[in-house]
């Protein structure tokens, strides 16, 4: 008899922090799970972890494989699952003990295609010995996830879905089985990833509970190259979801509270650029994203704001 979740934890050069993960679903109280663990080729002692986890309980699948980035890790879990939900764990995270009972029990009780949670920031060095238990929760049923959901804090609710990220989520798994994560794409590969899924505007159960732990690693200063990375991947998201929801009736929903803040943090991330060679490539992908028309029709003082910069941007970067 197949488990009722599939969570999907793909693992790369983490095992400072993969035994924190790995025991969060040990700890969970709703147990009938399987955990796809995909090695992407760690050249450290992230695999060998995995592996010792799998020979203790049997609910531990492990994939060794080559690297090649966490979105192919992602893809192939993916294949692999036959339970009816799927929930996605970074290797560095962990989640709260009640995690899996909490959004099963909403998701079966309330026949939705997606239950979201909400995520603490927390340190690398966080202790894990002691969570809070939750009894009443405050939630809502929509069929217009977009109403809820921006990039950074767009949504003035306390069910807003903060932040275009994969995890922290609990899919069915009809909702995301046609859905595969780009694996040309490096950098924000989950704008690209949810886009597709907020497409098929699937009946969501949002709930204001934080239960998911996203540790925040702490890079210092993002040198030139990377924001260009940066930039050219985020314009590829914008360019790519806009596709996405060419003929979409949440269109103008997914432009104002999607679409229009990356694009807020691409000029932000123009702004900082030092080196002006960098910043004159990086201004000609937002051209790309500009002459699609993605810029044109402002909605706010805010947006109408950053109008006049990109304006202003690709005057002096021709």
């Amino acid at each position: 008899m197949q488990p009722k979740i599939s969570i999907i934890i793909p693992i790369y050069n983490v095992e400072k922090y993969l035994k924190r993960c790995l025991d969060s679903v040990l700890n969970q109280t709703f147990q009938d799970w399987t955990a796809i663990c995909v090695d992407d080729g760690s050249p450290d002692n992230s695999g060998k972890i995995a592996d010792e986890y799998a020979k203790k309980d049997k609910r531990f699948i492990v994939i060794h494989k080559e690297n090649g980035g966490v979105s192919d890790a992602r893809n192939i879990a993916l294949k692999k699952v036959k339970t009816e939900y799927v929930m996605y764990l970074d290797s560095d995270d962990f989640i709260h003990p009640q995690t899996l009972e909490i959004m099963y029990n909403k998701a079966v009780e309330k026949n939705v295609d997606l239950v979201v949670a909400g995520f603490n920031n927390v340190s690398q060095s966080v202790k894990t010995n002691h969570f809070d238990v939750f009894t009443n929760i405050d939630y809502v049923v929509t069929d217009n996830i977009l109403k809820y959901a921006a990039e950074r804090d767009g949504i003035k609710s306390k069910f807003a879905v903060k932040r275009m990220y994969m995890w922290g989520k609990l899919y069915k798994t009809d909702l995301i089985k046609d859905i595969w994560s780009p694996i040309d794409v490096r950098i924000c590969e989950d704008f690209y990833w949810l886009s597709d899924c907020y497409a098929k505007l699937p009946k969501t159960l949002i709930m204001n509970i934080p239960l998911y732990y996203y540790v925040q690693n702490a890079t210092g200063n993002v040198n030139s190259a990377k924001k260009i990375k940066f930039i050219q991947s985020v314009c590829g998201g914008i360019k790519y979801g806009v596709s996405v929801f060419k003929n979409n009736k949440r269109k103008s929903l997914y432009m104002k509270n999607i679409i229009w803040p990356f694009v807020y943090s691409v000029v932000r991330t123009i702004k900082n650029m030092d080196n002006e060679q960098d910043k004159k490539m990086a201004v000609q992908y937002l051209k790309e994203v500009y002459d699609m028309g993605v810029c044109s029709r402002p909605y706010d003082l805010q947006s109408l704001k950053y109008y006049f910069r990109i304006k202003k941007l690709l005057k002096l970067y021709p």
